[in-house]
């Protein structure tokens, strides 16, 4: 498919079952996806984008006060799309490589959409989903991530996660060193990578690093606003940058 026509994945699926520790108190009261910046939940943010670019389907796993977000978004009457389908993790949280490979049945076998929860993301002039759909392609790759630079993510204060090379090939940064882009939260994914996958909870990162070491993994840059709101001070950076406008 070239950029001119491409498309977004139909199907995505949400990570909405950490227990977000980092706000608390916040989440001993609701789930973390529930927490609100400027009137509007995290999943509500999430799923309206989704919509907006065309996702009809979206799978959202449940752990943490799964009854309190079921009941959220299952009244959610303004929304026409995308279709809510829950995977429930109540009785194991399956962690995000995990929680991904218990849904793979409700994601269907071509490409999907992953996006977490906890952060927010603005673009400038070009439109990241569009971005991603032009730059995806089945027989290069097998996950390509949304990357924020570290100098423009707000809330953030770590070493980063990725370099990139010219032709947008991800590698890891080593030890001790830092790196200049961080996983931002959205990536296209094919359901191939979870081939032998192990079984019950796992990180996601281990499939990272297995399509690094296959050549697979690639990112496109984000160019805007990048938020992370997993912590009480990246909420609170968020609350003003949203509501000063």
């Amino acid at each position: 498919m070239s950029p001119a026509n491409a498309k977004l994945p139909e199907t995505a699926m949400v990570l909405a079952a950490g227990l977000g520790l980092r706000l608390r108190p916040l989440t001993d009261q609701l789930p973390k996806p529930l927490v609100q910046v400027a009137g509007i939940s995290l999943i509500d943010r999430v799923l309206d984008r989704l919509g907006q670019a065309g996702v009809k389907t979206a799978v959202v796993n449940l752990h943490h006060k799964s009854e309190m977000l079921r009941a959220h978004l299952e009244k959610r009457e303004k929304r026409t799309a995308p279709k809510i389908v829950f995977s429930d993790e109540t009785d194991q949280l399956m962690e995000t490589g995990g929680g991904i490979a218990k849904a793979l049945p409700l994601l269907g076998k071509g490409p999907f959409v992953v996006c977490n929860s906890d952060f927010i993301w603005r673009d400038a002039l070009i439109d990241s989903m569009a971005m991603m759909a032009a730059r995806w392609n089945d027989g290069e790759m097998d996950a390509l991530l949304l990357i924020q630079p570290t100098v423009t993510a707000h809330g953030y204060d770590g070493r980063g996660d990725f370099n990139m090379a010219p032709d947008g090939a991800l590698t890891r940064r080593m030890d001790q060193a830092v790196a200049p882009f961080l996983y931002a939260g959205v990536q296209i994914i094919h359901p191939r990578l979870f081939d032998n996958c192990p079984k019950g909870p796992f990180s996601l990162n281990l499939l990272f690093d297995k399509a690094e070491e296959e050549g697979r993994l690639f990112g496109v840059r984000h160019e805007g606003d990048w938020i992370d709101v997993g912590t009480l001070g990246g909420l609170e950076a968020a609350q003003r940058l949203l509501t000063e406008e």
